[in-house]
């Protein structure tokens, strides 16, 4: 009976610390979130973040999205050969990539790249206490380390979605057409008529979702270094940049997930 009791307790206090965290990180991005219209300085942080975030990272997401799609086009192509469908490899890479890979593997992409630097860079700044400084000069550190990487991760992940997706489709019909010679017209001609504005619009919907949980989930880690159980000082920014990552992937495939069954 003891043992039930002590699982139970267990149990229940991880619920509870998990509601806690979710609620803090919630109340963190809201916060964050309010300071886009109440920040006077917030537009040249902004574009500063945009090229750190988007522009440094435009040349991963080209590598990686023209060998997404060349891998689809292989794959499709030897999967609808056997049921005698290659004319519609065009439409089975384009939906894949604008439905699904190009926002997951972008957002994975840029939690990597992107979002371990905002942890790393907020984590140091944390215990080396210069946050701690700009509150002292009454600067807020919210509106000044936070909003502007939340404008710039909303603004960029679409785009860089839409790079993706274009690159990708790119990738297939060099697959397709030029290595394994199927129908130049039937490859561009599925992909005119199978996509839709809707399937456009549910991609940019999840990259913006996806840049939101992104960038508060590396901010507030960073944000939260000093505040770590595990550990202190540089090891406690490197946990937290780990941690940023792994909780930014998972909560991209979670959130892909819901979105899905919503937008279907």
């Amino acid at each position: 009976m003891s043992s039930i009791l002590t699982f139970c307790n267990r149990l229940g206090a991880a619920v509870l610390r998990m509601l806690g965290s979710l609620g803090a990180v919630t109340l963190f991005m809201l916060d964050g979130l309010r300071h886009i219209f109440t920040s006077p300085r917030i537009v040249p942080r902004t574009i500063q973040q945009l090229y750190v975030i988007g522009y440094k990272s435009l040349f991963v997401i080209l590598l990686i999205g023209i060998f997404c799609g060349m891998v689809l086009g292989l794959q499709g192509y030897y999967t609808l050969v056997q049921f005698g469908s290659v004319g519609m490899l065009g439409s089975a890479v384009s939906l894949s990539l604008i439905r699904e890979l190009g926002p997951v593997l972008t957002a994975i992409m840029l939690a990597g790249r992107a979002g371990s630097s905002m942890a790393a860079e907020i984590g140091v700044m944390r215990i080396s206490d210069q946050i701690d400084a700009l509150d002292v000069m009454d600067i807020n550190s919210m509106a000044y380390l936070v909003s502007p990487r939340l404008v710039a991760s909303l603004l960029t992940f679409p785009l860089l979605t839409a790079i993706f997706d274009a690159i990708g489709i790119i990738g297939g019909y060099l697959t397709g057409v030029l290595m394994l010679h199927i129908n130049e017209g039937a490859y561009l001609y599925r992909i005119a008529s199978s996509v839709t504005m809707n399937d456009v619009a549910g991609g940019f919907i999840k990259s913006l979702v996806f840049g939101l949980l992104v960038a508060t989930v590396c901010c507030h880690q960073g944000y939260t270094t000093h505040m770590r159980r595990d550990s202190v000082g540089p090891e406690a920014v490197g946990n937290a940049t780990t941690s940023a990552v792994v909780i930014s992937c998972v909560l991209i495939l979670v959130a892909d997930y819901v979105l899905t069954s919503f937008l279907l």
